[in-house]
């Protein structure tokens, strides 16, 4: 861990990091001892000062920063890498709604995000035409009332807590006015990059809302399991929510058996269940973090040998138009 000290960020509240993370490699690397390097990308900077607590100083393969440092890498054009791999701008009916599957429909809530993760699905979106604002919402919730199949609600972004808990308070407030929306999901790494936000604040909305409140949080590494943030786990579990983990398979992050194992078992110590590993969704500028999926397939079964099957996630991926994510079987040898 990096003390950090003389930035004072440990006793500072959530909105304290937002707006105080670091955003230029060079701070960055200085911070951990290692030396500069520059490497402009579109795709800017930003990780918050806990997230970087838990790398380790002078390495420069540590698992957590190379989720956030940018490489050259990210430059290279590769065929059959875009900017929507999933092609969900033809999913928005309304402003500020991916309807995908059914059921189930999801909100981006907000453009903005914590950190800055270099892998992102979502790092060429254009949030700017799908900001919304309170009476944008009040035509989210119409749609969502004249959509009677429609039993859950997911806020995601960007990252939904990134909003201030007045606005998702009210949100709850009028989901749980529709007869048929019973479950709210909030998708979100902010539990784990700022643990901090696990606030009074935020316990509070949730253990009051009638709705089923499930928080996904997004983990990739055995070492982004710190005290801190399995204290923000137990916080949101006492409040009644059900937390959930799912990760994306990283090259040279965590496509390691051993340490996906690991992970589990931090994850189920802090109240959280494994859920999905996903495999990388090929947008521009991210092919050096793909493994490919006989690899994943060989990592998931050497992890049911070593786990009980409750903690071995799916490994899924995603692809444009299907109803449904793809489960990938293991081996069976």
């Amino acid at each position: 861990m990096i003390p950090l000290r003389e930035h004072g960020w440990q006793s500072q509240p959530w909105q304290w990091h937002l707006s105080h993370a670091v955003r230029d490699s060079e701070t960055l690397l200085t911070a951990l001892r290692l030396p500069s390097s520059s490497v402009d990308t579109p795709f800017p900077v930003l990780v918050p000062w806990p997230y970087l607590a838990a790398m380790t100083p002078g390495d420069p393969d540590d698992p957590l920063l190379r989720q956030v440092l940018p490489l050259r890498d990210e430059l290279d054009v590769v065929g059959g890498y875009v900017t929507d791999p999933l092609d969900e701008q033809t999913k928005a009916p309304i402003k500020g709604v991916l309807h995908k599957y059914e059921g189930r429909v999801l909100v981006i809530t907000t453009a903005a995000c914590a950190i800055h993760c270099r892998y992102c699905f979502r790092r060429h979106f254009p949030y700017d035409t799908f900001r919304i604002n309170r009476s944008d919402w009040q035509d989210i919730v119409g749609y969502i009332r004249s959509k009677p199949d429609i039993r859950e609600v997911i806020l995601s972004g960007g990252d939904p807590l990134v909003a201030n808990d007045q606005l998702l308070s009210w949100i709850a407030h009028q989901l749980a006015s529709i007869d048929h929306v019973d479950t709210l999901r909030l998708h979100t790494r902010l539990p784990v990059v700022v643990p901090q936000r696990v606030c009074p604040e935020l316990v509070e909305w949730i253990s009051k809302t009638s709705l089923k409140v499930v928080v996904v949080i997004h983990a990739n590494h055995a070492n982004e399991m710190t005290q801190q943030v399995t204290d923000a786990a137990h916080r949101l579990t006492r409040a009644g929510a059900t937390l959930l983990n799912q990760s994306v398979l990283l090259k040279d992050v965590n496509d390691d058996a051993d340490n996906l194992s690991d992970l589990s078992r931090r994850l189920f110590h802090a109240g959280v269940l494994p859920y999905y590993l996903h495999l990388l969704d090929p947008v521009t500028g991210t092919h050096h973090f793909e493994v490919p999926a006989d690899d994943g397939r060989d990592l998931l079964t050497e992890m049911s040998r070593q786990l009980p099957g409750y903690l071995v996630p799916k490994l899924v991926r995603e692809l444009p138009g299907a109803g449904a994510k793809e489960s990938i079987p293991l081996n069976s040898k």
